[in-house]
């Protein structure tokens, strides 16, 4: 699902708000678990998942086209862990 596609079923769902009311809250929505991802922290949405930033240290890649080694930079990456009712919705 695309964010259009959620906010159109959010505006189905609620005729009584407004689309731009719909697209203010899912837009504060994602704004503020990227923030608080990139204070290294950690969101929990209790039966649906937990979201939380893992580290990468730095490594020597290999550019795919030409073979050549790259050095990859030390990184922090965003990580999702489904929730205990998420994996049993999926595991039916």
């Amino acid at each position: 699902m695309i964010r259009s596609s959620l906010i159109q079923q959010l505006a189905d769902a609620n005729p009584d708000l407004a689309l731009r009311d719909i697209e203010a809250i899912v837009a504060t929505f994602f704004d503020e678990i990227t923030k608080r991802l990139a204070a290294d922290g950690r969101v929990e949405l209790r039966g649906f998942g937990a979201f939380s930033t893992r580290a990468r240290d730095a490594r020597t890649g290999r550019n795919p086209r030409t073979g050549e080694t790259v050095a990859v930079d030390a990184k922090r990456v965003p990580y999702f862990k489904p929730g205990k009712e998420m994996r049993a919705r999926l595991n039916v």
